[in-house]
């Protein structure tokens, strides 16, 4: 791929839509009304699990409304389109029994729609720590992406990446535990190095413990961690307070994908996020001003 589409798709799902329409505003402009018999969904969707509670309450608001924003689908030359963004308005729309659907259909090859359907999620921040882990491991083995590229292609820290993929190693009822939302990232990345995740998972999801906890528990299950509980019976209030500063730094780092600075002083303090590019900056600022992505 080359660096000036890197740059386009770095930029965000709204460099790619262009004229698509805000959340709010009916469809206009370069959109057609497609057969919704006549689109299949992406193969590659990062996305797994759709939640059927918030489908039917879309499909609802479909059948009253109608579809407010426009999917993106790419043109198969069969007849058929394949999905690209908007999978959850493409299935309400099924079920509110629409027969066609408002769609931007754009050019786009396979590894493009890959990119383009993993931005769209992470921005909307619809995928949960496993599936994006999943969508660049593919973006990686499939298209030869790496992980400097897919930090900069998602807007995301480098090592916010690696952890993720990471998570793929694992045990089998770990991930899984994280894809229910049992677990979030912040558990999974403080018992990956466990000599048993599994058994500290099914421990903090029976206690219900914060990640704060999890990373207790998974420094007292390592080997000599009893030896050096003497030693450390000493620590002072304030060593306490840094190591759970430092604990929210990683949480908050975990869920911007951004490294994060957190300078407290008593009550008061403050919070600073560190970024290696402007469409990180922009990231930051339309998360914290609540503009739409």
């Amino acid at each position: 791929m080359n660096e000036h589409r890197q740059r386009g798709l770095g930029r965000g799902l709204s460099a790619l839509l262009g004229d698509a329409p805000a959340e709010s505003e009916p469809p206009r402009g370069n959109v057609r009304e497609i057969d919704i018999a006549a689109i299949r969904p992406n193969p590659q969707q990062p996305r797994r699990h759709f939640a059927e509670e918030a489908i039917a309450e879309l499909a609802e608001s479909i059948a009253t409304r109608g579809v407010l924003q426009p999917i993106l689908v790419r043109d198969l030359r069969d007849g058929h389109y394949e999905l690209v963004a908007g999978e959850r308005r493409w299935r309400a729309s099924q079920r509110a029994r629409l027969h066609k659907i408002p769609a931007i259909v754009r050019e786009f090859d396979a590894a493009a729609t890959a990119e383009v359907a993993l931005i769209e999620n992470i921005q909307r921040e619809d995928l949960n720590a496993l599936e994006e882990a999943d969508a660049y491991a593919r973006l990686i083995d499939t298209y030869g992406h790496t992980q400097e590229a897919l930090s900069g292609l998602v807007g995301k820290s480098r090592s916010h990446v690696a952890n993720l993929l990471r998570l793929r190693d694992l045990p089998e009822f770990v991930q899984q535990s994280l894809m229910r939302g049992e677990l979030n990232m912040g558990h999974a990345r403080a018992i990956a190095t466990a000599e048993n995740p599994e058994a500290l998972a099914k421990e903090i999801i029976a206690k219900d413990l914060s990640v704060r906890q999890a990373e207790q528990l998974a420094k007292a299950a390592r080997p000599g961690a009893a030896r050096g509980a003497g030693r450390g019976a000493s620590t002072s209030g304030a060593g306490a307070q840094d190591a759970d500063v430092a604990a929210l730094e990683r949480q908050l780092g975990d869920v911007l994908g951004l490294r994060v600075k957190i300078a407290a002083k008593g009550a008061s303090g403050t919070v600073s996020l560190n970024f290696s590019s402007l469409d990180q900056l922009d990231l930051i600022c339309q998360r914290l001003s609540g503009e739409p992505i």
